[in-house]
């Protein structure tokens, strides 16, 4: 539910090789002017969806998108990656990641609600905030989660959703922050190519370990993890519908 596809040194072979093992993928993009070109490279793929993404990070060096943004939006079922980030080096932007991200959830809500896939490193108060502050802007998945457990239980009451990968179920607190999770809201990601596990950039064919990691957190067979997030993928299909 999260890859970078377009960043990797090949994409296509990415996709070839998700293709391959049937797995289906949500492409994520960091600016509305690499959506297009993205989703142009990869339109004959028909296990990806590409995201119309906007990422905090890079918002206030392309402010002026957010009107692209908008425009493109009636066209994409998927929105992301999306959200606030609070970490220090972005702190004199983060008035500006409030108003920008407020402006994507009143389009998606204009547009008849969309699936968000939401970055909310060191903010995630502010992202529940602004959630709950806008009905009607679709499904949230909170990519990453990295909040408190005050935190979780707010976005939980907000019936958040969670995409989880092997890099995050690297730590004992992100363990047990997952362990906390509804298992009927908790979906597959990589990150990649950003996120590494044991040295390598993540593709999407290495969900597989992600899916080992929740059966082991679960305490559940390999079987029941697998029938849970694939029951919990499809649901997430019919909100993209």
């Amino acid at each position: 539910m999260h890859c970078h596809v377009d960043l990797y040194p090949d994409p296509i072979a990415v996709a070839r090789e998700a293709a391959g093992e049937n797995i289906w993928l949500l492409a994520v993009t960091t600016t509305p002017k690499a959506w297009h070109g993205t989703r142009s490279r990869l339109q004959s793929f028909k296990n990806i969806e590409v995201a119309l993404g906007f990422h905090p990070e890079l918002v206030h060096m392309r402010r002026a998108e957010i009107s692209l943004f908008e425009s493109l939006l009636p066209n994409s079922r998927y929105v992301g990656e999306v959200g606030l980030d609070g970490s220090p080096q972005y702190k004199d932007h983060y008035e500006l990641q409030l108003t920008i991200f407020g402006r994507i959830l009143t389009a998606c809500k204009r547009a008849g609600g969309r699936v968000l896939t939401i970055h909310s490193r060191r903010a995630a108060s502010r992202v529940i905030e602004a959630l709950e502050a806008s009905p009607g802007y679709g499904v949230a998945i909170l990519h990453w989660f990295t909040g408190t457990r005050a935190e979780l239980d707010s976005a939980i009451r907000l019936d958040c959703w969670y995409s989880v990968g092997p890099a995050q179920l690297e730590s004992s607190s992100s363990v047990q922050r997952v362990a906390a999770m509804p298992r009927n809201r908790v979906l597959l990601e990589t990150d990649g190519p950003f996120a590494k596990h044991h040295g390598h950039a993540l593709k999407p064919t290495d969900v597989s370990t992600a899916l080992d990691l929740l059966s082991a957190i679960w305490h559940a067979p390999a079987s029941e993890a697998r029938a849970q997030v694939e029951a919990n993928q499809t649901e997430i299909w019919r909100h993209g519908e």
